[in-house]
């Protein structure tokens, strides 16, 4: 079989095992699944003003959002909970595949950050196993940590909701160089987000206007 469809392959049966039913929160879900229907908008501008809290990664390491997580590359950012079957499952395939393509890219001009939204069951070992089902990299962070620092990450975001079951689907891709950054509310296809990349990294080499 040829390399590219062993890994749709593994991306096809990392869905069916995070979209298979979990005990953790399945009572939970029905207020997820309104979301599940939403349908991928263009990129909005957003402003993003991250602090750089203290978090920890997959490895259980202690990082730094904006400086150890962030740095001064171009990042795509999600946010899941390990114990979603419906939403979150379709966009983490979507960043595998956005990572796929990345190649060498991904962990030196592009980085990848998943945040939990459910910090309380979502260790950095259960966040380590979910990623390691979607193929994850080194150059895809997978983000838990105390849930009041977490919050203060989502918030900062626009992705914090008092239940966290009823997360909107949402993605970010920004520039943590230039500060820019574009929201998609819904579900990107990898184009779209490699397209938002792309137009990033282009905008760094144009010069600013003048005044």
């Amino acid at each position: 079989m040829h390399s590219s469809h062993l890994r749709d392959a593994a991306i096809l049966a990392a869905m069916s095992w995070a979209l298979a039913p979990s005990p953790v929160a399945a009572d939970d879900h029905s207020a997820h699944q309104a979301h599940a229907d939403a349908k991928p908008v263009a990129a909005q501008s957003a402003r993003v003003s991250l602090a750089d809290t203290a978090l920890l990664d997959q490895n259980g390491r202690s990082v730094r959002f904006k400086s150890d997580v962030i740095g001064d590359r171009i990042v795509i950012v999600d946010f899941i909970y390990t114990s979603c079957t419906t939403v979150c499952p379709v966009l983490s395939a979507a960043l595998a595949q956005v990572q796929e393509r990345l190649g060498a890219r991904l962990g030196r001009e592009v980085g990848m950050v998943t945040v939990t939204v459910d910090p309380v069951r979502d260790t950095p070992a259960r966040l380590k196993e979910y990623g390691a089902r979607l193929g994850s990299s080194p150059g895809w962070s997978w983000i838990t940590g105390p849930k009041p620092q977490v919050d203060e990450v989502l918030r900062a975001f626009g992705a914090y909701t008092p239940n966290f079951v009823d997360h909107p689907p949402l993605v970010l891709v920004g520039d943590a160089k230039t500060g820019k950054w574009l929201r998609f509310y819904g579900f990107p296809s990898p184009d779209q987000l490699l397209a938002a990349v792309g137009d990033l990294t282009a905008a760094r080499g144009k010069p600013r206007p003048a005044g």
